[in-house]
């Protein structure tokens, strides 16, 4: 303890916060805020959570450390004044076609101008003429919205240290750019979309296939299937009256059925044929001279960093293509003759998944495996759409002939499952206490960083598992001088994994923990723990993969120096 501060006349003791925001938050009460992020550095631009001191001073609390001894009030009849003008002058600098908006009903500025009952603004309206940026195939830009936060630029340089872009320009000109004004596709963006998933308004936001989807769901000529990402199931569930991280499959595949999908299939099938594939290329990697690590190939965003900011690892990066896009290969074979125009959608957590659906590489005859790509989002507001009730259904199961999935593929979606499940699958020992083991390896936690080393036939295996692009640029540059060695490493480009995704709804720090922990929970359940266990890869090994498993579940990429994400 380090003494007492006064808010609001309630004394609030003082331990480890940062600042007086947490500290305000701490006793129960919720300033607004456009720039603060527990993640991100101070920036204090928005001054919403501006407080009065006992001497009438205004400091603001986000940057501001706690004092004590000092009284604050964070609602006088001044600060309410404050904070409608900032609001009415946010607003005069805004779009505000709200209902057309892809952030309309969650936009945090609609929000909080709700609150205060904003009804009149007295300003003239000085936004940009809306010139939408839409060459990312992951993520729409609209300047006319941006508040100017900041949230987006820090994210961008300080979590995932892409840097592709800044503020530019000063004063009333100022607005957040690529360098040079480059359409985003031609910036070094990855297509990750923390920008979008932090932005408080709808100036970047997730693109939206919502349309194409339910053009295609009620065009009577075609036969529309669907796979979900195991994050997904727990990400999901707050937004349609359930607790963050239950298990919410049943309950999607059912609303799926409704919707008119055909067949409904877990994307998990495809992370245990990637366990498959990458356990086989792993001990085929070690086995030889190698100087640096296999690196995982799973996270789309990831892909496309290596091929921006390091190009020369492509040799020591996977062969294997992403779960989603190994099981639109399986898929597509299963339906080619079916008689029928066939469409393949893939729900994900990811928006990066959006670039990688129409990459080259993964088309099949000139044309796509996955035709669209769904975020947890658009899921959501499709359930919405359709009009059905999710507290009305009853869990249903996936179809089959991919019915079967193991607890392995589940858990791909937190940051080390991929790890944990490869070291099952090299695990020779399938006890309980060996899967224990595994589990207490070092792969578990929301750490961005995490380094250990396990035995494999009686070699010792240095692993590392990294989330957060920034953590994974940093950790590369020291494989690259020699600082540190591994032999193998997985990399998910959004810290905490999937389960964070830019796609699904906002996750803060201890959501992330619980969407996490909700993965876990679901592979204690799951009577296959090892995706080397389930009896559908034997049958698809014998069957439509026999002899063409390089065709179908590998990739190889060629870096142009020119792809958009």
């Amino acid at each position: 303890m380090k003494g007492y501060m006064t808010i609001d006349d309630i004394p609030v003791e003082i331990h480890d916060e940062r600042n007086m925001l947490e500290l305000i938050r701490k006793a129960g009460i919720e300033l607004p805020t456009f720039c603060y992020y527990t993640e991100l550095s101070i920036h204090g631009a928005c001054r919403m959570c501006l407080v009065e001191n006992e001497k009438g001073g205004l400091e603001a609390a986000c940057s501001e450390p706690p004092k004590p001894g000092h009284k604050i009030r964070t609602n006088t009849a001044r600060l309410r004044k404050y904070r409608k003008n900032i609001l009415e002058l946010l607003l005069s600098n805004h779009n505000r076609d709200c209902t057309i908006c892809n952030k309309n009903g969650e936009c945090r500025l609609q929000s909080i101008a709700n609150k205060f009952g904003i009804k009149n603004i007295r300003y003239i309206n000085t936004s940009y003429t809306p010139e939408p940026d839409e060459s990312s195939a992951s993520i729409s830009i609209d300047r006319s919205k941006c508040i100017l936060c900041g949230d987006c630029i820090r994210v961008c340089n300080e979590i995932q240290n892409v840097g592709a872009i800044d503020f530019a320009f000063r004063g009333s000109h100022m607005k957040v750019a690529t360098a040079f004004g480059v359409p985003m596709a031609d910036s070094p963006c990855v297509g990750c979309g923390q920008c979008a998933a932090i932005c408080p308004t709808g100036a970047i936001s997730v693109k939206n296939s919502l349309e194409a989807v339910w053009t295609d769901l009620l065009d009577k000529t075609t036969e529309v299937t669907v796979q979900i990402a195991p994050a997904v199931r727990v990400g999901i569930g707050k937004h349609l009256g359930f607790e963050d991280g239950k298990n919410a499959m049943g309950l999607i595949v059912a609303a799926l059925r409704r919707m008119g999908f055909a067949k409904v299939f877990d994307t998990t099938l495809g992370a245990d044929l990637t366990v498959q594939e990458e356990s086989r290329e792993f001990l085929e990697y070690v086995s030889k001279p190698h100087d640096l690590p296999l690196f995982t190939s799973c996270c789309p965003a990831w892909i496309n960093y290596v091929e921006k900011r390091h190009p020369d690892l492509f040799p020591h990066v996977s062969s294997c293509k992403s779960p989603m896009q190994m099981f639109g290969a399986l898929v597509k074979e299963y339906y080619k003759d079916n008689g029928k125009r066939h469409v393949h959608v893939a729900i994900m957590p990811c928006t990066a998944k959006k670039y990688e659906a129409v990459r080259p590489q993964f088309a099949k005859d000139g044309k796509p495996v996955v035709d669209h790509v769904l975020s947890t989002q658009g899921l959501i507001h499709m359930i919405e759409q359709s009009g059905t009730r999710f507290d009305t259904l009853e869990p249903e199961a996936v179809d089959n002939p991919f019915g079967i999935v193991s607890g392995a593929g589940v858990i791909f979606g937190v940051t080390g499952g991929v790890t944990e499940a490869v070291l099952r699958a090299l695990s020779e020992d399938a006890s309980n206490a060996a899967l224990l083991a595994t589990s207490m390896a070092g792969e578990r936690g929301m750490e961005g960083l995490k380094e250990f080393e396990v035995e494999h036939k009686g070699e010792t295996v240095r692993v590392a598992v990294v989330s957060g692009l920034g953590n994974a640029g940093r950790l590369v540059d020291d494989i690259k001088s020699g600082k540190k060695s591994f032999d193998f490493v997985e990399v998910m480009a959004c810290p905490g994994g999937c389960v964070c995704g830019a796609s699904q709804p906002y996750a803060p720090p201890d959501v992330k923990e619980i969407r996490g922990k909700g993965l876990y929970s679901i592979d204690k359940l799951m009577s296959c723990k090892r995706s080397g266990d389930n009896p559908i890869l034997e049958d698809l090994n014998e069957g439509i993969l026999k002899g063409r498993e390089h065709e179908l579940l590998h990739v190889s990429y060629v870096s142009d120096g020119k792809h958009g994400a």
